[in-house]
């Protein structure tokens, strides 16, 4: 039987198939991908092959096979800096929801989200919440935030989950895609998705006044189908974003406005860091670069970890 993972609970996946009818299923043995190493071998959205077993008056499925994917998110955590995790496979778009304040999202944790959607060919936009409660300073700084990513070439929106502000826009760019929404603890992800399709009603939880930080409501991916035509890839909630399986050489490739001077420079195997006559640095020096961009950059080749600035 084919069908596609819904929910991963890290033993068990629970899978659709073509008819609609939905399997809770166990992976078969020492299962694994070629090529990839992950604490889960399979992620939601992977298409499967599995076969239904009967025990008496358990019915449930062995997954033995995965369809080639077209692409996937993965990132390295940042405690177990060896680990890596697939966060969700076949997506059509990654949304990430960004807050300004209550909790921060640090440009390094933007970048290094829209670096991985860019080495895996995924459109990513960046939807910037609770535009409602912000203070005129913090508007102004998101703003500024949107600009930077809007000259790059991203589209960014400026929603409120709460109020409801733009949310037909976010159902618009939806339509007949599969979605992953994604973003630290609090953002607002429930309270969006519950904006976007009532019916699903997923708990949403209060920030951490102590802390600023939200309380993790979703504690695994799911994929829910949505009224309009989408389908929608709920995360846990993220707080580093420790990239992976990238080269230094290639890097640059994923800054799209690194790439996009990259034939300017002396070398042709500039890496944008000491070399002279770098295009990069020269755009840098001269504002047509934003230095966040810059920072993270060298704050990725230098191999450190996500410090949420």
């Amino acid at each position: 039987m084919k069908g596609v993972v819904y929910k991963s609970t890290g033993s068990w996946f629970t899978v659709k198939t073509d008819n609609g009818k939905f399997y809770e299923c166990r992976i078969k043995g020492k299962f694994r991908i070629e090529g990839i190493k992950s604490t889960n071998p399979v992620a939601v959205g992977d298409r499967v092959s599995f076969e239904v077993e009967t025990k008496g008056d358990e019915t449930i499925g062995i997954i033995h096979g995965i369809d080639e994917r077209d692409n996937y998110i993965i990132r390295r955590s940042v405690k177990l800096s060896k680990q890596t995790h697939i966060i969700a496979a076949n997506i059509d778009i990654a949304f990430l929801l960004v807050t300004v304040n209550n909790p921060v999202t640090f440009p390094t944790f933007i970048d290094r989200f829209l670096v991985t959607a860019e080495a895996y060919d995924i459109e990513a936009i960046l939807l910037f919440n609770k535009v409602d409660s912000c203070s005129e300073e913090e508007l102004l700084e998101m703003k500024y935030l949107a600009s930077v990513y809007r000259k790059i070439g991203y589209t960014c929106l400026g929603i409120s989950a709460k109020s409801g502000k733009n949310v037909e826009k976010v159902k618009a760019l939806m339509e007949d895609k599969v979605c992953m929404f994604s973003g630290h603890s609090g953002v607002g992800k429930s309270t969006l998705i519950n904006a976007l399709e009532p019916g699903l009603d997923l708990k949403t939880s209060e920030i951490s006044e102590q802390h600023q930080q939200g309380q993790h409501t979703t504690t695994f991916a799911e994929m829910y189908d949505l009224s309009f035509g989408a389908k929608i890839i709920d995360t846990p909630g993220i707080r580093g974003f420790g990239v992976v399986e990238m080269d230094n050489e290639e890097l640059g490739d994923y800054f799209p406005e690194f790439f996009r001077l990259k034939q300017e420079c002396k070398f042709n195997n500039c890496l944008h860091l000491e070399e002279p006559q770098c295009a990069v640095k020269e755009a840098l020096e001269n504002e047509e670069i934003a230095w966040s961009r810059y920072k993270s950059y060298q704050q990725i080749m230098s191999g450190e970890e996500d410090t949420y600035r």
